[in-house]
């Protein structure tokens, strides 16, 4: 991935807010023609203005209602290819690597269909933005971070849309998936005395996968097709093969051209038997196969290194602050939302209301019942614009509407405290990790039936 992408990551940092009521599922529809009307057929006729012997664009796939052309699937592989050249990374076979590209994209118009459907939108402001804070990250203008883009042959008009559809899926899978991950305080407390248990030196694992997917109620026969792919890229990688090359060739996770490659994770982070097989390895060997609920993997361990631990205690200042959030919706406009928080404000500084009796009639989140409590919070644990706000009020004051991407909030902080964290740090370092380690599998879970669920129709056989 080019590391200007990877900064998009950093921008979707998530306060914890419930899921979209919703739970919409794209129908399948029994004749898509009008997806099969938005592009020309792949035979027998020809454009008024074309000849006969000009390329026509032609229909790949149709995903629910949408297609995907050639022209489409060429343009993306061409990308991958450019930028798998640029790191170094072995380039499959054309044919392999057009399957694995087109897979891609149907499983991202999949969710992007989805999120439409349950009003997931990054509007133009929050897109500049979040373009603006990438090229921070990259210690760049936007002007230069746009020279670059162009420089690499990408427009920068495609550019910000693909942006903004990463920054679509990533708020998708937050209302679908993180936000429903739960960490008991049980969890942690067995997570943390297992810590205790271990051997005191903890690694970091630098990792690469490739993972064979299984489709949701698999038949037997599907299963054994799976496994024996599976198995077959086993015997490939035994006799010799570039692990980044059959990846790139064979696998079905979402790094797969990336060259599988995952990245340095805490062991502690990864799934029991992820972690347990790759404990028995050396940098440069590759489990065997190890099967999930997902699907088949098999694991490379690149590298390992101790992570020392923090000996010096810290200290950090706490907010308990509460907040009013009004979502976009598609009967809640932007500006409607606003205007709405600044009538509440109103009544606010002229003592006609209370914060969190207007929080249990107005607010949209899990907080309302709480008169809109957020609790404790620590640096972090709210998005950027969130906690930017926050820290800029005064005990009792009460902000003007805060945009961020759940919406609008008012908010007001109640106390703040400067606290020893050494304990508290421990515990939120074990709740990240388990939430982490939750995450692997239940994202690959959704990515799986949302894939599963949706309508696709092959036009070129070929690339099945």
């Amino acid at each position: 991935m080019h590391p200007i992408k990877l900064a998009v990551a950093l921008l979707c940092a998530s306060l914890a807010v419930p899921a979209l009521a919703q739970d919409a599922k794209p129908a399948k529809p029994t004749v898509p023609a009008a997806a099969a009307a938005k592009a020309a057929p792949s035979k027998g006729f020809t454009p008024p203005g074309q000849s006969a012997n000009a390329p026509i664009d032609a229909i790949a796939v149709i995903v629910n209602d949408e297609v995907i052309t050639q022209r489409e699937l060429n343009e993306r592989a061409a990308t991958i290819v450019a930028r798998m050249q640029q790191q170094k990374l072995a380039v499959p076979d054309q044919a392999e690597l057009r399957k694995q590209v087109l897979e891609r994209m149907i499983v991202e118009r999949a969710q992007l269909q989805l999120a439409k459907e349950m009003g997931v939108r990054v509007d133009d402001n929050m897109l500049d933005r979040a373009i603006a804070r990438i090229a921070e990250q990259q210690k760049m203008t936007v002007q230069q971070l746009r020279n670059q883009m162009e420089k690499e042959g990408t427009t920068f008009a495609s550019f910000r849309e693909e942006i903004r559809e990463e920054i679509i899926m990533q708020r998708l899978r937050e209302y679908e998936v993180d936000n429903k991950i739960t960490i008991g305080e049980a969890e942690v407390d067995s997570f943390i005395a297992a810590e205790k248990a271990a051997a005191s030196e903890q690694f970091e694992l630098n990792i690469s996968q490739i993972m064979v997917r299984i489709p949701e109620n698999a038949s037997p026969e599907v299963l054994g097709q799976r496994q024996k792919r599976a198995e077959e890229v086993l015997r490939q990688l035994r006799t010799g093969a570039d692990f980044a090359k059959m990846a790139a060739t064979y696998s079905d996770a979402s790094d797969a051209l990336q060259g599988g490659a995952v990245g340095w994770r805490p062991g502690s982070a990864l799934p029991p038997i992820f972690a347990e097989a790759l404990n028995k390895l050396k940098p440069g060997q590759n489990t065997p196969i190890i099967k999930s609920a997902a699907g088949f993997h098999i694991l490379k361990l690149v590298d390992k290194r101790s992570m020392a631990e923090a000996a010096a205690q810290e200290t950090v200042q706490q907010t308990h602050a509460r907040h009013i959030l009004l979502k976009v919706t598609p009967t809640m406009s932007a500006a409607d939302a606003k205007r709405k928080l600044l009538e509440l404000k109103e009544r606010l500084d002229n003592k006609a209301a209370k914060f969190e009796e207007l929080a249990r009639l107005f607010s949209n989140d899990s907080t309302a019942s709480k008169g809109g409590d957020l609790g404790w919070l620590y640096p972090g644990d709210t998005v950027p614009e969130f906690e930017q706000a926050m820290n800029g009020l005064k005990l009792g004051q009460v902000s003007e509407p805060v945009e961020s991407s759940f919406g609008y909030h008012l908010i007001e902080v109640l106390e703040r405290k400067t606290d020893d964290v050494s304990k508290e740090k421990q515990r939120a370092a074990a709740r990240n990790a388990l939430r982490e380690r939750k995450l692997v599998e239940a994202v690959e879970d959704w990515q799986r039936q949302v894939r599963d669920r949706a309508y696709v129709e092959f036009r070129d056989e070929s690339l099945k």
